[in-house]
């Protein structure tokens, strides 16, 4: 039983993909990308919560992308859980080109035909830089490899940003690239959480700030 109750029990592997707290350029509606910005006294304040309730599903490992804004947060459950973090490039945000340090205002402007064809669903490289597909191409399999090594009801927490993690839960879903966008984005600090079933990996929570609870009904 491992010493835990029935609600935080796992029925199978878990990965959690935990966004980042707020930073000042979350607030300013720019374009961060792969610019390293920090977290803002909020955003530290949001990852302790979030890490409070995360540290009770006693994680087995912790993997995060190496920018400033998502280590800070990891550095929250770390402490609580006294897991190391094992950092990886590959699941930094979205490298956006000329969009980065652009406001939503701005890059509307400046690039509108170009931001209407990515929200159709067309593969766009947004400001120059990558495709959706590629940052899945690079997120998705380390997400896959640590979740391989877990023990059999074992949980990841993956600490990532929105874009890669919608790219990451669209690719391990086996969902087509044009449909990613219909997932939703995640909100500061919140996360959605995959489960290992009999047919692959199935989406359990999306966009949460709670902890998972068990399916009681005939979908289960």
């Amino acid at each position: 039983m491992n010493g835990r109750d029935s609600r935080e029990r796992a029925t199978g592997r878990r990965v959690v993909l935990w966004r980042h707290g707020q930073t000042a350029w979350n607030l300013e509606r720019r374009f961060q990308g792969t610019t390293d910005i920090a977290l803002t006294e909020t955003g530290v304040a949001q990852a302790r919560r979030s890490a409070r309730l995360l540290a009770s599903l006693r994680p087995d490992v912790i993997l995060a992308s190496d920018l400033k804004r998502a280590a800070a947060t990891a550095g929250e459950l770390a402490e609580l859980t006294g897991l190391d973090i094992t950092y990886e490039a590959a699941l930094r945000e979205t490298y956006a080109g000329a969009w980065q340090g652009l406001t939503h205002e701005e890059i509307v402007a400046q690039y509108g035909q170009q931001y209407a064809a990515w929200k159709r669903g067309e593969p766009v490289r947004r400001g120059g830089g990558e495709l959706e597909t590629e940052v899945a191409d690079r997120a998705a399999p380390v997400v896959l490899h640590h979740a391989e090594k877990l023990p059999e009801d074992g949980t990841l927490v993956v600490v990532s940003h929105g874009g890669t993690i919608r790219t990451t839960i669209g690719r391990l879903l086996g969902l087509e690239a044009h449909h990613w966008e219909g997932l939703g984005g995640l909100s500061n600090c919140c996360w959605s959480v995959l489960g290992e079933g009999a047919r692959g990996w199935r989406l359990l929570e999306h966009n949460a700030g709670t902890l998972p609870e068990p399916v009681l009904g005939d979908d289960d």
